[in-house]
């Protein structure tokens, strides 16, 4: 059942967001430049309305309608050695630098058993491009988490388009590896914002848009799911905004391999793109908004609280989120760059529940997860007194 139509709105709304409401409460499609006007002149509490709309009939299909999911994981970042030398990354060092690290198997195996004994069910895994790791040291990590029964949602495109040239491999090769290892889902990290000439500028050594289109694509034809993120409020203008979503969507008709989207400003703590200033809730919101109506294939849209807290969090389940993301057991690259939001598992259902709607955990594939009967008397008699339990990234 609909939340919104065309008839609620006040006579003082412009025509043309009523024409393109009406658009998308038909279910069609809208266009870059419909996309473009959304984002630039939308009122923005018609426009929260019509992506919460969009939302609910979503998970109304979807047999969700009143849940907001989250997932229990844990962000290993394996090495933090890296050569391709981001502006916006307060997380890598150089080979040579004193802090330069790469965990060895009793590090990833301890971690691993903590994420188990907190209840978690996945492993995130991300590094830098590390010109001296084997394949081995890949597969064995893989095979290490994948034996204690954790999903294995690692490496990103850019991470896979570095281990294909060091390894002098095709795409396809280091994939099919890395699924035989372990490998069951890839995270959307790293695409930044789609566009050439943005990513010319603030990470040229990962190359264009293509070069992290091309390993979701081949990705998704060997099977394994990923998704899709954007990192936006840096040196990109709307109309690259527009395109960074236009060619998910693209992508998302060819091979529906595409399982969420998350989207999360930049920040800009300790990095060399410090004095850029920083996009704030208004700015996440909306554009929050407007990607749930323009992914119009994509059925999940991850809040990502992590730069914003856990009240624009929440909010932003009525700006087309139907999913508070990962209650990170570890972080270390945004958190490094300043954002440093936490919250207990229990303020996370605690918040959706404010919101109007039933939490419920996940695995990767959006599927539910069991939950002991007395979880949320357990969570809330140890709210104050587990503080490992914290999710310090959406």
């Amino acid at each position: 059942m609909p939340v919104y139509s065309a008839g609620m709105i006040a006579r003082a709304t412009p025509a043309e967001f009523l024409r393109v409401a009406d658009k998308v409460l038909e279910g069609k499609r809208i266009s870059p430049d419909e996309g473009l006007y959304l984002l630039g002149h939308a009122p923005v509490h018609e426009l929260a309305a019509l992506a919460d709309t969009v939302r609910d009939r979503k998970m109304h299909a979807a047999g969700r309608a009143d849940l907001v999911t989250y997932v229990i994981s844990r962000n290993i970042n394996y090495t933090n050695v890296c050569i391709t030398d981001c502006d916006f990354c307060s997380f890598y060092r150089r080979p040579l630098d004193k802090d330069a690290y790469t965990l060895d198997t009793e590090a990833l195996r301890t971690k691993a058993q903590e994420t188990l004994d907190l209840g978690g069910t996945e492993i995130l895994l991300q590094g830098g491009h590390n010109p001296k790791l084997p394949l081995k040291y890949y597969a064995d990590m893989l095979g290490l988490f994948r034996d204690m029964g954790l999903h294995n949602h690692a490496f990103s495109p850019s991470e896979i388009q570095h281990l294909a040239m060091f390894w002098k491999m095709t795409l396809p090769e280091v994939l099919r590896e890395l699924k035989a290892a372990g490998l069951q889902s890839i995270p959307g990290g790293g695409a930044e914002i789609l566009n050439d000439r943005v990513r010319g500028i603030i990470c040229p050594k990962k190359g264009g848009a293509d070069a992290w289109l091309e390993p979701m694509r081949q990705a998704h034809k060997l099977g394994i799911r990923t998704s899709a993120t954007m990192m936006f409020g840096h040196v990109e203008t709307f109309p690259e905004r527009i395109e960074h979503l236009e060619r998910l969507r693209a992508l998302q008709d060819e091979t529906g391999g595409f399982t969420a989207f998350i989207c999360w400003t930049f920040q800009a703590e300790g990095n060399r793109m410090h004095d850029v200033h920083m996009a704030g809730a208004h700015d996440y919101l909306r554009t929050q908004a407007v990607a749930r109506i323009y992914l119009d294939n994509f059925e999940n849209c991850q809040a990502s609280w992590v730069t914003q807290g856990g009240q624009v969090g929440q909010v932003s389940l009525r700006y087309g989120c139907n999913d508070m993301g990962s209650l990170m057991i570890e972080e270390n690259v945004v958190r490094l760059a300043g954002a440093a939001f936490r919250m207990t598992e229990f303020e996370i259902r605690r918040l959706v529940r404010e919101a109007g709607y039933q939490p419920q955990r996940r695995n990767f594939y959006y599927e539910q997860q069991k939950e002991p009967a007395d979880l949320d008397a357990t969570l809330e008699s140890a709210a104050t007194g587990d503080k490992r339990r914290v999710a310090i990234a959406g």
